[in-house]
Order: C-alpha cells, then structure tokens, then sequence
C-alpha cells in the first residue's frame, strides 16, 4: 500500500487515504476508530495496529471510489512522527572511501517535515552552503529496542523519500547538527509513506535527484556503509523506536550541490513516486551550480563552491 494525506474541497483536509492507479481512496473514516487527537495522528495509529487494521483499510479500498489526484492538495505522509533519526556519513562515495567510516547519527527535529508541493525557505542565517541530500526514509512499525541486525527488519513499517535540507558550517565552529539541519521546512517527505511488502530490497534501490530538471545526485542504496539492519541496531541500543518513527539512511555527498532561489527539487527512490519541493530564499543569494565532487576535481579550495551573491557573500 501507498498512504498518503491529502486535502480535498468536498471531503476536507488531512484525509488519510491509499494510493490507487491515478487517484486516492478515502480511508479515514475506516480507520477513526483508532486513538488520537486529530488526523494528523492517524497513521500513525494505523501504523501501529497494522496487523488489525489492514482488513479494514483493504475492504475500503476495494469498495472505495477513488479521487483523481489532480483534484486534491497532497500532505505529508507521516506529519507526526515522535522523532527523525538520522544516519550521518554513510555512503562510501562512489568508492572514494576506502574504509568504512564509524557509525554514526543525529537528530532532526520533526517540525521540519514539509511535504511534496512544499517549500524548503532558506533563513537569514550565514551558512556556507544550503544543500539538500537525497535519502532513503524507513517508518518504524513497532517498538523496538535492543534488536538485533538478524532482527530488525521485522520492525520496519515502511519507507519515504526524504530530503535532509542542511545549512553548512554555521558559526561557532563545533555546533553543528541542531542548527545545520532542524530549520523549519528541512525534512521534505513525500509523497507516499510505501509499506515494506513493496519494497524487495531497500539495499538495492536507485535514487535520483534532480534541479530544475538537472540530474544532481544519482546513487543507488547498496553503495551504504552500514546497511539498514545495522543502522536499525545501533539506534535501537541507545533509545526506544516507537511506531511511526523515521529513520533517514544518509546519502552519497559528492553530487550535492547548492539550493537556491527558485529551484525546483525533485527526488525519486525506486518504487516511492517522486517529492516535488520548491525553494525559496528571501534573500536572493546565489552560489555557483558546481556538485561538491565538481568543486574538488577543479582543485578549489573547500568542500562547497563559493556564495557569489547577496548578504554573507565574501
């Protein structure tokens, strides 16, 4: 199943619904039932009594009159997760690395998530660079703690296109992550949260970038460094996923390439339809379009191509 959310003028607003050919099926009112506050919660309560609720959300599509896509304004898929767990340097760069680097992560606040047709705004704030990874996102399907690699596939729920928006090297110099990455709008998901039994091999899946239709990044997930029953693992050893919770799998960086004013951003993993996000800068700054990998086979210093624009530029 693809689930969605979506507004629609007759039906109303943060509807959950399933993908269905070339519209969406209203399964809300299947699944109310089920605790919490507002719709916005409702998937995850789905995701968390699956193996209740499928019957129930199936008999609905199959009896449901779907909605032409075109006719409704799509949300986020999972606009309430508890928390955004992020993979940090976990590809081996098209080979460039010769060892596998530690395992490591972050934390990305859940305010972030916009969803597709949503714009990433770049603040007034004296970053580097503003980059955009492609990511593959996995939804946690239910509580999980202390699980082995041999395991933890049987806690996956699902998977997301998901795109980690970052603000390079803010200052001070050693405080990073918060602030580089949980910018309101930085977390773009979308447009389907995709149960697992349609993904054979999340190791094995394209990803595909692009910038106003430029092929940026292009990579496929066997290239991570720890796969994602290890990754699974290692964040379940130091906290307690919970349903609905997202893992983001990290990204190869040498096709990362600055965002900009008016950029149109498309991301596609393999079988997860494709997030559409616009970027918006207020301040209209501009930086060159060379790719991180470009910037340093023209042997220019720093990792990131230069602001060439606008306030900060130097």
């Amino acid at each position: 199943m693809k689930f969605l959310y979506f507004d629609h003028p007759d039906l109303g607003d943060w509807r959950l619904g399933v993908l269905a050919g070339d519209g969406v099926v209203d399964v809300t009112d299947a699944v109310s039932h089920l605790p919490h506050l507002d719709n916005r919660g409702l998937i995850n309560a789905v995701i968390a009594s699956f193996d209740e609720t499928r019957p129930k959300i199936e008999s609905a599509v199959s009896s449901g009159k779907p909605v032409a896509l075109d006719s409704v304004t799509i949300r986020p898929p999972l606009p309430l997760p508890r928390q955004i767990d992020c993979m940090a340097v976990n590809y081996m760069e098209d080979g460039t690395l010769t060892e596998k680097p530690l395992i490591n992560g972050f934390h990305k606040s859940p305010s972030a998530i916009i969803g597709t047709g949503g714009t990433m705004v770049l603040p007034d704030v004296p970053a580097d660079v503003f980059e955009g990874e492609a990511e593959l996102a996995l939804v946690i399907g239910k509580r999980c703690s202390n699980v082995s690699a041999d395991e933890a596939m049987d806690y996956v729920f699902g998977y997301m296109n998901f795109i980690d928006g970052s603000a390079r090297n803010l200052p001070p110099a050693g405080n990073q992550f918060f602030q580089v990455k949980s910018r309101e709008t930085f977390a773009p998901i979308g447009p389907y949260l995709v149960t697992k039994d349609e993904v054979a091999d999340p190791n094995n899946l394209d990803v595909r970038l692009t910038v106003n239709g430029d092929v940026r990044q292009s990579f496929n997930t066997s290239d991570m460094a720890h796969k994602i029953p290890r990754c699974i693992e290692w964040l379940s050893a130091m906290h307690t996923l919970e349903p609905g919770d997202i893992v983001a799998t990290g990204t190869n960086h040498r096709g990362l390439s600055p965002f900009m004013d008016g950029d149109r951003i498309e991301l596609e993993v393999a079988g997860l339809g494709v997030l559409k996000v616009s970027v918006s800068d207020p301040l209209k700054r501009s930086w060159g379009r060379d790719s991180r990998s470009q910037h340093k086979e023209k042997g220019l210093p720093g990792p990131y191509t230069p602001q060439l624009t606008g306030k900060y530029a130097k």
